[in-house]
């Protein structure tokens, strides 16, 4: 007799998304794995342009967003013949509660409704189990989903959606059989959170695919290539960075800098560079599609990752262009937030300073590029680190084992 696979719905806000290539790599691996695995996003497909130089979507995905307002009214009506007396009291359970913010509960709200809706295709569906990749509005779905369906749930927990914690998360933490964390800080930070879910946590940090061929070794030498990437946003603290780059200008040290990606911040950052006299040191290349990555980590010296953690708390979990540096040989310096420390090990695996410090990171920086052999020692114990803890197809089979066990 074939025992079918198990069929497993993720539930996300969007799907793909570029500034989430490693949520694709880990449903497309464990599809590859075996997984009968559908995703559903709670808001609607992205355009073509947005998603050029991805990797192809390996499984099927289920987009609602505003062409599926009419459907998930018309569930609401028929919510209680659907699922019984109380299905209305535990939906008021849900929302009426003390948001984080007004995008967060607005988020929720739509969450919520969603999650009604995807009750009703989860069963139809034949799903043996829901599954969350962050905490913030798609465990909500997944809670929603999983109480009025019966269908056991879990959820992960990476940075931005549990710092700080939304207005439910002790909630999600009780009703979901079990939750994984990208980090050993995360963990601790939930047990101390729920501490009687705190069985329910497992760590399994992201995975990378172990493809990168590191460049031949050169010489270091001025100008220093420095490279930085990611959203432009305050959690990835390129102010600081910039600032940091003052002091080495001051210092008389030759570099350019690359800070590439886009987002809310770009015009601050323009005129920062202005204001530090750093026009012929700074490029922009805006974002780059995942694609073209790997040749911009082939062409510097020396990563930075200068993040830290913004006025509500919010902040950076493992960044996975960390891991993506030290698997092309390139040696990191980063910032002491969050799981970031997991990875970039003083003295061990590259340079770690204090985050919001511009000095200190300036200074780090310096310390790398004055001792080339050492960097490359570094960068190279780096690597080793990723291949041993961040594998994809290692990290991503122990995640289709745990689910297995949840059914």
């Amino acid at each position: 007799m074939t025992v079918r696979a198990l069929r497993l719905a993720y539930i996300l806000i969007w799907f793909p998304e570029r500034t989430q290539t490693f949520i694709l790599d880990e449903a497309n691996t464990l599809s590859r794995q075996g997984l009968d695995l559908q995703v559903y996003t709670l808001y609607g497909p992205r355009s073509p342009r947005r998603l050029a130089g991805m990797a192809p979507v390996a499984v099927p995905v289920t987009h609602l967003g505003i062409a599926s307002l009419r459907r998930v009214i018309k569930e609401l009506f028929h919510l209680r013949r659907n699922f019984g007396p109380g299905a209305w009291r535990f939906l008021a359970r849900v929302l009426l509660r003390r948001w984080r913010s007004l995008e967060t509960g607005a988020e929720a709200i739509w969450a919520t409704l969603a999650g009604v809706h995807l009750a009703r295709l989860f069963l139809a569906a034949g799903i043996d189990h829901i599954h969350a990749p962050f905490a913030d509005g798609p465990a909500t779905a997944a809670w929603v989903a999983s109480y009025l369906s019966g269908i056991p749930s879990s959820f992960c927990a990476h940075a931005h959606d549990i710092y700080p914690p939304d207005g439910a998360l002790e909630e999600k933490l009780r009703a979901t059989t079990m939750v994984r964390v990208i980090s050993e800080v995360n963990g601790r930070y939930l047990a101390a959170l729920a501490p009687e879910e705190a069985h329910k946590l497992v760590r399994i940090y992201l995975g990378v695919p172990l493809t990168a061929i590191p460049a031949a070794p050169r010489p270091l030498h001025p100008p220093y290539r420095l490279l930085a990437m990611g959203r432009m946003v305050d959690t990835k603290g390129f102010p600081v960075l910039l600032a940091a780059c003052r002091h080495l200008a001051s210092w008389g040290m030759d570099f350019r800098l690359t800070l590439a990606g886009a987002g809310l911040q770009r015009w601050r950052l323009a005129y920062l560079v202005r204001k530090y006299g750093l026009q012929d040191r700074v490029m922009f290349p805006g974002f780059v599609p995942h694609r073209q990555v790997p040749e911009f980590f082939r062409q510097a010296d020396l990563f930075i990752m200068s993040s830290r953690i913004d006025a509500v708390g919010n902040r950076d979990g493992i960044p996975t262009v960390i891991l993506e540096s030290l698997a092309h040989g390139v040696p990191v310096v980063a910032t002491d937030v969050s799981g970031i420390s997991e990875v970039i090990r003083p003295g061990e695996t590259g340079w770690l300073a204090p985050p919001d410090d511009p000095l200190a990171l300036a200074q780090a920086v310096r310390e790398a590029l004055a001792d080339p052999a050492e960097a490359r020692r570094r960068a190279q114990a780096g690597r080793e680190l990723v291949g041993r803890e961040f594998d994809s197809q290692k990290n991503y089979g122990r995640l289709k084992e745990c689910f297995k066990q949840l059914i």
